[in-house]
Formats: C-alpha cells, sequence, structure tokens
C-alpha cells in the first residue's frame, strides 16, 4: 500500500479510536469472564472504567484530527465528540453505581460491563453517523445490548418483562427507521445526510411529499428511542422493571445517543421539508410534556414517577428541535447533558434505598431519609430540584435555554404551555421531597448500611455536575455552541 494512501487511513482508525478502545475492552472483559478466578468480578468492572477512561482520552484525540472519515460515512466534529464525551461520562457514573447494587443482588457478572460498553459503542456510532446505514449499525448495536441488560435480572419476573416489551416495542421501531431509510434511498439513491440534503434542496412537490412520508417513518423510529409520545409507552414499564443503574443507564446514555441522531438528520437531511415536519414536532413536543407530567401525578413508585419524568423531559428538547435553530441544537446539547447528571444520580440513590430485590422504590418508602442518611438525602434533593429546574442547579439553565431557543422562534404558545407543564411537573417532584424531610419512616422500611465507595463517587460526582452546570453554565453552553455551528 502506499504511503499516500497509508496516512489517510491511520487518519480514519484515529477518527474511531473510542469505538475501537471500548470493543477491545468489552471482548476482553467477555473472555475474562471465563476464566476461574478467586477473585470477585469488581475488578472487571474497574477494568471496564479503566476502558472507558482510555476511550475519553481517545475521543479527545480523534477531535484534534476532527474531519469525515470511511467514505463520509462518519464525522468527527465537535457535536460529535460532546456527544461521545457525553455517553463515556454517563457509562462510567452507571458502572460506579452498579459494583454494589450487583454484589447486593448476587449477579456480579463481567458480561454486564462488557455489555455497558458495546451499547457506549453503538452510542459513539450513532454521534459520529453521517450516513443512515450507520445510524442503524449504531442504534442496533446499542439497542441489542440495552434489551440485555433490561433484563439482566434474570430470575426477577418484573426485569424479564422490562426486556420483552422493550425488545419487541423496540424492534418494531427499527422496522419503521429501516423502512424510512430505504424509502429515502429510493428516492434520492444515496444515504449520505449531506447528499440527501442536496438533492432535497433541489426538487418539485412531488418528490418532497414522498420524501416527507420518508422522514415521518423516520421520526417514528426515532421517536420511539427517545420515549416520544405516542410512541412513549414503553419507558415506565420498563425503567420500572429493570435494575436501577440500568435504568439509569438507559434514561441517559441511549437517549442522548439518540436524540444527537434525531437533530443530526431533521437538521441537514431534512432540513428542505422543515416548513412539514415542524408542525408535527411541535405537537408530539406538546403530547410528550402532557402525557408525561401528568402521568406522573399519580404515581407512588419513584423509577416508574421518574419513568414519566424521562418521557416529559424528552418533550422539552423536543421545543429545542422545534426552534430549528443552532441555539435550538446547543440548548439541547446543554438540557441533555444536565439531564443525564441529575437522572443518574437520582436512580442511583433510587437504588440504594431500595435494598435487597428493590423492596423499597415507592415514594413512601423514602419516609424519614433526611435523618436516616441525611448525605445521601441531601444529593437526592439536589437531584429532585434541578429536574424542577430550580435556580443554581443544571436544570434551571437547561429549561431556560430551550425555551429562549423557542421563543427566538416565536414559538410563543409551545413556551408558554412548557413552562405551564413544568410548573405541574414541580407537584410530583415536592412529594418526594416531602417523604424525604416531612414524613416519619414506616416500621418496615429497611435499615440502610453505609454507601458503598462506588455508590458515593457517582452520586457525588452527579451532584456536583449538576450544581456546577447551575453555577457556571456558561463553560459548557460555550462549547455546545461552538460545536452546534456544524448546522450553518
Amino acid at each position: 500500500m502506499s504511503d499516500s494512501l497509508v496516512a489517510p487511513l491511520a487518519v480514519e482508525y484515529v477518527r474511531l479510536l473510542p469505538e475501537i478502545i471500548l470493543s477491545v475492552f468489552g471482548a476482553a472483559i467477555m473472555m475474562l469472564e471465563a476464566v476461574p478466578s478467586k477473585w470477585n468480578k469488581n475488578w472487571l468492572g474497574v477494568l471496564a472504567l479503566v476502558g472507558i477512561a482510555v476511550a475519553f482520552l481517545g475521543n479527545n484525540i480523534a477531535y484534534s484530527q476532527a474531519g469525515p472519515a470511511f467514505h463520509d460515512m462518519m464525522t468527527v466534529d465537535g457535536y460529535a465528540a460532546f456527544f461521545r464525551g457525553l455517553v463515556l461520562g454517563v457509562g462510567f457514573l452507571c458502572i460506579l453505581a452498579s459494583f454494589s447494587y450487583l454484589q447486593r443482588e448476587g449477579v456480579q457478572r463481567g458480561e454486564y460491563y462488557a455489555l455497558i460498553l458495546f451499547s457506549i459503542v453503538g452510542q459513539c456510532v450513532m454521534a459520529t453517523a453521517a450516513d443512515l446505514i450507520m445510524v442503524f449499525i449504531g442504534l442496533e448495536i446499542s439497542s441489542i445490548a440495552t434489551y440485555i441488560l433490561a433484563g439482566f435480572l434474570r430470575d426477577d419476573r418484573r426485569s424479564n418483562e422490562s426486556a420483552l416489551k422493550y425488545f419487541l416495542l423496540g424492534s418494531f421501531a427499527t422496522a419503521f427507521l429501516l423502512y424510512g431509510i430505504a424509502w429515502i434511498y429510493g428516492l434520492s439513491g444515496s444515504t449520505n445526510l449531506a447528499t440527501i440534503h442536496t438533492y432535497l434542496s433541489g426538487q418539485t412537490q412531488l418528490p418532497s411529499i414522498l420524501a416527507g412520508l420518508a422522514a415521518a417513518l423516520i421520526f417514528v423510529g426515532l421517536a420511539f428511542k427517545v420515549s416520544v409520545a405516542p410512541f412513549q409507552i414503553w419507558a415506565p414499564d420498563v425503567y420500572q422493571g429493570a435494575a436501577a443503574p440500568v435504568s439509569a443507564f438507559m434514561s441517559a446514555g441511549p437517549k442522548a445517543a439518540a436524540f444527537a441522531v434525531f437533530f443530526r438528520i431533521f437538521m441537514t437531511s431534512f432540513g428542505p421539508l422543515n416548513q412539514r415536519w415542524i408542525p408535527v414536532v411541535w405537537g408530539c413536543a406538546l403530547l410528550t410534556m402532557i402525557i408525561g407530567n401528568f402521568a406522573a401525578l399519580v404515581q407512588t413508585n419513584v423509577k416508574r414517577l421518574l419513568g414519566y419524568s424521562s418521557i416529559a423531559h424528552a418533550g422539552y428538547v423536543l421545543v429545542a428541535l422545534t426552534s430549528y435553530s443552532q441555539v435550538g441544537v446547543a440548548a439541547a446539547m446543554f438540557y441533555l447533558c444536565s439531564y443525564a447528571l441529575m437522572n443518574i444520580g437520582a436512580f442511583a440513590v433510587i437504588g440504594y434505598v431500595a435494598s435487597r430485590n428493590e423492596q423499597y422504590v415507592r415514594i413512601d418508602d423514602l419516609a424519614g431519609l433526611g435523618r436516616r442518611e441525611p448525605a445521601i438525602a441531601g444529593l437526592l434533593a439536589i437531584f429532585v430540584f434541578s429536574l424542577i429546574g430550580v435556580p443554581l442547579t443544571g436544570g434551571f439553565f437547561a429549561k431556560l435555554y430551550v425555551f429562549q431557543a423557542a421563543l427566538d422562534s416565536h414559538l410563543v404558545w409551545l413556551t408558554v404551555i412548557g413552562l405551564i407543564n413544568s410548573a405541574i411537573a414541580a407537584y410530583y417532584y415536592l412529594k418526594i421531597i416531602v417523604a424525604i424531610y416531612f414524613k416519619e419512616p414506616s416500621e418496615n422500611v429497611a435499615r440502610l448500611e453505609p454507601p458503598s465507595v462506588g455508590t458515593r463517587v457517582a452520586v457525588w460526582a452527579s451532584a456536583l455536575g449538576t450544581l456546577f452546570l447551575g453555577i457556571f453554565p456558561s463553560a459548557l453552553l460555550s462549547f455546545a455552541s461552538f460545536s452546534a455551528a456544524a448546522f450553518r
């Protein structure tokens, strides 16, 4: 091979470095799991953490060599680097929160950590995808691993039900996505996002109608992945049935990667059709916020409540997409990062309080937590206040930037309804605060052991990150705004 070909090929592999590193570590963990050892399997989790840390370094190296790779199938830019870093951070925190949980449930196995790494591989592929084929490949790599993680507690019927629902509905949604990809390929002769944009920009009315139908099919497939109404029905059941650290992972990592694809496809390929899909996204954002918040009002199970909360927050991110602007993209990036931190922290605390077999996951089971574990209770309060959008938390600025983007695009009514929904959400979030600090614990509440080191680090890191984004939001927003320039 000539030197002129070797150098570009080497650069392309550098741009794929995080995925390569994660795949190597994931495969190594799977093989080491089969090796008999007198040590417990925590060391495989530590190996997974090392793999994520090395992949994070690889992400920085890849960003230093930004550009397209593999015949424009993927591209490394600030937007891709941001979401790669986000899903890597999500994986790192969720693994930290998993050590004591898996030990307590008696399911400490290496494949758990390998599945998280493989799922992150798919999410990184999605973040860098510049072609619909790569979107599909990344989505399937991430989804298949997540389906298995959802049912990882094999002796728990709730976990089995969670995995089955997620798999069946997820496969159905993937069929919509694939059919939409096939349709737009038939129209444009390409699956490259930039080429599709060029094709649609120069077409007459009839092909645009057919392309609109293709966009609708792709929208359905992606809407399921981010639990957007009316495709949200799976989320509460899956979040409730899966292990708490898995629920934390699903609510943050795969959702962030799917939204990364959502914005890249609709802001580039289907940009010329924005007058057609913006009203649809407007309606879905409204419906998602209303369903998520009103359904959460009557929940007594905290995991299920957070599942409906996740639906509502997906609606807020859709508001940013509806604005169809660089400001909206940057606001969504900030929002997804803030949401990941506060949701992982909340699920980590719930997983700790739930005790073995997750017996104590009702709001009433949190009664008196402020006296039993004041530090953990205080951190959970930070996450809840951030979910509400209280100032000095990341959630406040996340909502502020999203609604500001909507107002800049003259989406006044959607902004007003979004603010009303935020006020409604405060009611069910504050029920958690009331239980923690103003209710007496019942006699059958489990005695809590001191939280493990991994749980402490995961919860404290999430809380500090949430507060940092609430006090110094420009540190992240400036990079998000710079990265959103890719959608000019």
